[in-house]
């Protein structure tokens, strides 16, 4: 590290860590934001707007897709005018999103926002971390990145309390309306959602400013102005600019950052956490129970994350990553052998609810008729019927259980199954190219059931021990992978590609949470969720094997150290 940041002040470095914080808890809102304001955006957008759902989901996904675009160049940015100067440029659009998000009268508007929004977190994700490892010293560079994860679990949690205090304000003004003519009553309900929405996005506008504002005070980072000959560099042993990029110097490191990101993702932590109350109650748990276990685990994560932070600059990364991926693979193998326990026991019912196909599509509930029909007692053990169907390339799952109070119908409809076609599907189809689902080839595809099983709802007792398995992984990733990931996207990649390799890395980390998230439900609707799960820990198995032999110990060396460590011993 540089004698120059050594001797700055011990407030500096503090100062440092909370403005770092602060991007990781706009990173976390940027996540988490849209799951609080949704059912209040929907009535804004179906009843006001007119709005499709082709459209509301692309809002939706706005963010992750604004998020990948700024990553192919995050890099490139930071290179260019600087790391201070890029965080300022994230924070200025994550500020300039939230009126455009909460001033939208359409939805080109609204859009438009949930894009820059993503565009930010996209940019915070690679240069915050890039920034800290820069610019901490050895011994507080993993206490660092720890807080960058700290408060990124924060924003979680934060944009879900947002979240609950709007939809109390809802209730409010939804009991107060009660008494209103149905016009007025609708009009006033409809005030108070589009209200909500909005308001749930202006109490993000604070932390935003508060980063931009305070990356204005940072110092440039000291490894930045070395490259551009502002200050004298730090020397790296047999380093020179003229190394080829395809030495084992920058191969080794991007391949192996590259891998650590991809496998982070592979253990399914993002569609767990996203499906986790689905899971719970497909495990046994009463949809209360499953609600509390989600709360439960979002304070756990919170709380492993601080112990995380605690130990990071103590134990080690290589430490902290082998006991959490030990931990993870212990749980998702429990998981999925408590699921498979109980998915062994369901029967294929494929051709008795084919038989109940009516009218291009299918509708039924479990009541006491279709559970004779499906060859079930209805006297016997609560029933869960899981349904995998589709319309030409256009597929669905769908489940229902005998014991919900309400028996709510599983409808299978062409209409609701088959998506309008999107700009970008068919702008991929006229280059001869097809990643997504052509709505004309399911216009007169016939109705297929591809699976359908039928089995007795698991016991109370069942759900819990998925429950606690889940906080084992919930806990498990937290303290190692949680943590660990950006600092093995900061901490490995050498001075000359760390930027640009960053951005790749990321990238595909996003890429693999992507495609897990994309097939998560037509597995278990297929194979069942022990399928998924024992996928998770198998790509866990590789994480845990890279973590212990391929990843060097990084705690207390200088990222020159750790260049040097790549470059082979004929270049020391």
């Amino acid at each position: 590290m540089t004698a120059a940041l050594s001797r700055s002040p011990a407030w500096s470095t503090r100062y440092l860590l909370f403005i770092a914080g602060m991007g990781g808890l706009l990173y976390g809102i940027d996540v988490g934001i849209i799951a609080g304001a949704l059912p209040y955006l929907e009535s804004t957008a179906a009843l006001a707007w007119k709005l499709n759902a082709q459209q509301l989901s692309f809002v939706v996904a706005a963010v992750l897709l604004g998020s990948v675009l700024s990553s192919l160049f995050a890099g490139l940015l930071a290179d260019f005018i600087g790391r201070r100067p890029a965080m300022v440029v994230s924070g200025a659009l994550f500020v300039a999103s939230i009126p455009l998000i909460a001033l939208a009268d359409g939805y080109v508007a609204l859009l438009c926002g949930r894009l820059l929004q993503g565009v930010s977190g996209g940019l915070i994700g690679v240069i915050v971390p890039l920034y800290l490892a820069e610019c901490l010293p050895a011994d507080r560079r993993g206490r660092g990145a720890a807080l960058f994860q700290l408060l990124l679990t924060v924003g979680l949690v934060a944009a879900a309390v947002i979240g609950l205090v709007q939809a109390r304000s809802v209730q409010v003004a939804t009991e107060a309306a009660a008494v209103l003519p149905d016009a007025a009553r609708a009009a006033a309900v409809l005030a108070a959602k589009d209200h909500a929405w909005r308001g749930i996005f202006w109490m993000c506008l604070t932390p935003g400013v508060v980063f931009t504002l305070g990356c204005l005070l940072l110092a440039e980072s000291p490894r930045w102005l070395a490259q551009r000959g502002k200050r004298e560099a730090t020397a790296t042993p047999g380093a020179r600019a003229t190394d080829p990029l395809l030495s084992r110097r920058y191969v080794l490191p991007f391949l192996l950052a590259c891998l650590i990101l991809a496998c982070n993702q592979a253990t399914g932590i993002n569609s767990v956490l996203a499906y986790v109350v689905n899971i719970l109650n497909r495990a046994g748990l009463s949809g209360a129970s499953a609600n509390l276990a989600d709360v439960l685990l979002k304070v756990l994560n919170a709380l492993m994350t601080i112990v995380a932070v605690l130990l990071v600059d103590r134990k080690g990364r290589r430490f902290l990553l082998m006991v959490g991926t030990a931990g993870i693979v212990v749980a998702l193998l429990t998981v999925g052998l408590l699921f498979r326990a109980n998915e062994i026991r369901q029967r294929d019912v494929s051709a008795q609810v084919t038989a109940q196909a009516r009218d291009d599509g299918l509708a039924l509930r479990l009541d006491a008729p279709t559970l004779r029909a499906l060859g079930a007692d209805p006297a016997g053990p609560p029933q869960v019927l899981t349904v995998a169907y589709a319309y030409g390339p256009f597929t669905n799952v769908a489940s229902i259980r005998s014991d919900d109070p309400a028996l709510p119908r599983l409808d299978a409809r062409r209409v609701d199954t088959v998506q309008p076609d999107s700009v970008i599907g068919a702008a991929f189809r006229r280059l001869h190219l097809n990643p997504f689902p052509d709505p004309a080839a399911a216009a007169t595809a016939p109705f297929s059931i591809e699976a359908a099983r039928l089995g007795p709802l698991p016991t109370a007792g069942h759900g819990w021990l998925v429950a606690v398995a889940i906080c084992l992984f919930v806990a498990s990733f937290a303290i190692g992978p949680g943590v660990c990931v950006w600092l093995a996207l900061s901490e490995l990649m050498p001075t000359r590609i760390r930027s640009n390799g960053m951005s790749i890395a990321l990238l595909i980390n996003q890429f693999v949470s992507t495609s897990i998230a994309a097939v998560f439900l037509p597995t278990v609707g297929r194979h069942g969720y022990s399928t998924i799960f024992f996928f998770g820990a198998a790509c866990t198995v590789v994480y845990f094997l890279a973590s212990a032999f391929l990843l060097p110990e990084t705690r207390g060396k200088t990222l020159e150290e750790i260049d040097a460590f790549f470059a082979g011993p004929a270049a020391k």
